[in-house]
């Protein structure tokens, strides 16, 4: 933001200790922000957002008050459709704080952080430093979700030379060398009218419709056909493609998976067949043995977003997944969350103890960066590395590539 707009902000601050309210005060005029007002409950600053006549764009809230604390206040200010940025303020420990912001982002407020009393006045910059208008970061996230028709999506499907469906690859660095050394395959929808779409676009619908093994087929033969033409150009990559878990246990699935490899001449050990850790099987059986098919053709095998479901230790104890990816909810911020921090942990010394690759997704700072190198993890994938990005850019990408920065 300009500083302009950075003047211009209305902050409230809402805290019981008239000592906080005006040391949050001062440290705000310090960084620039000049139009700030306080109330010393929540009772006082609902007031103040219903009788406003022009709307707040930032609140510093704290969570234990008298009269109305945090937490209502919070409530109150959602059922208010507040719109502006959110910064819990708190004296308890740091997993309330965790707890409240995680109860306030489910409410559809925009929360930018929490941080611990007392006040830090570098933490604090650095929180509202990620404000933008909540209208303005939901344009800047969108992705349109409109969903296509079943007759437009079989289509599609029935001629894949139409390149309707787009592949986007994130890379995957590892972290002792710094090198990319693999990607992940992600979907998206070239619509002739409606433009680019996201995978909310197509891939319930392709559930719904029993399309999704041939829609998730199509996908695994242009990313196999993609490591072919990488390999041709002297770049050696491993590809990860996303399943359904039951996609394994349909008998034709390993010889479609086998038979287009060969096909196409890519060795199956490039080749890594990623499954979501909170799906459950319906037929463990037949699951199992086209799995174990796989591992003996040297196809690599991941569980995906670890840590989010509630069958990880059944999974892991019974299928051989070669690689761990552990989900961006333990990743992201671990280094100042000790929640987080203590299942990334766990999470990382299980993974080792069963010989599996340990890769860390949603890693979005240089801190996420150093934290999973100090604790031993194998790969890293996030934003703080690359975005996901067309064949053409990630070429570019790659040869300008330095390591992390």
């Amino acid at each position: 933001m300009t500083t302009e707009n950075v003047k211009s902000l209305k902050i409230l601050v809402v805290d019981d200790e008239s000592f906080v309210l005006n040391l949050t005060v001062r440290v705000l005029n310090k960084l620039g922000y000049d139009n700030v007002e306080t109330a010393n409950n929540g009772n006082v600053a609902l007031g103040k957002l219903i009788s406003a006549e022009t709307e707040f764009d930032l609140i510093i809230c704290d969570l234990n008050m008298p009269e109305m604390d945090g937490v209502a206040f919070m409530r109150h200010a959602a059922d208010g459709d507040f719109k502006g940025g959110m910064i819990l303020l708190s004296g308890e420990d740091e997993r309330m704080l965790q707890t409240a912001y995680q109860l306030a982002s489910a409410q559809n407020l925009h929360v930018l952080g929490a941080i611990p009393k007392p006040l830090k006045p570098d933490l604090l910059e650095e929180l509202l430093g990620k404000y933008e208008p909540k209208a303005a970061a939901e344009k800047r996230h969108f992705m349109p979700q409109a969903e296509i028709s079943e007759e437009e999506l079989q289509h599609a499907i029935d001629n894949p030379e139409s390149d309707e469906l787009l592949l986007v690859y994130q890379p995957k660095v590892h972290i002792q060398s710094g090198e990319i050394t693999g990607v992940e395959t992600l979907a998206r929808w070239k619509h002739p009218e409606r433009g680019v779409l996201g995978p909310g676009a197509f891939i319930p619908l392709a559930e719904r419709t029993d399309k999704i093994d041939a829609l998730t087929n199509q996908i695994y033969r242009k990313a196999v056909q993609q490591t072919s033409d990488w390999m041709l150009d002297g770049i050696v990559l491993r590809t990860s493609v996303n399943f359904s878990i039951n996609s394994f246990s349909d008998p034709g699935f390993s010889d479609f998976i086998i038979s287009t490899t060969e096909e196409v001449g890519v060795n199956p050990a490039q080749l890594i067949l990623e499954v979501t850790e909170t799906q459950v099987m319906k037929n463990a059986v037949d699951c199992l043995e086209i799995m174990m098919r796989m591992r003996l053709k040297k196809f690599g095998l991941s569980i995906d977003d670890f840590g989010t479901g509630n069958s990880s230790m059944t999974q892991l104890k019974s299928i051989p997944f070669t690689e761990l990816k552990i989900d961006r909810e333990f990743v992201y911020g671990a280094a100042n969350n000790a929640g987080a921090r203590a299942i990334l942990e766990a999470s990382v010394a299980l993974a080792k103890n069963l010989q599996m690759d340990i890769v860390c997704e949603g890693a979005e700072t240089r801190e996420d960066w150093d934290l999973v190198e100090q604790l031993g993890c194998d790969y890293v994938q996030g934003f703080y590395c690359a975005r996901p990005m067309p064949n053409e850019e990630l070429l570019e990408f790659m040869a300008a590539w330095n390591g992390p920065h």
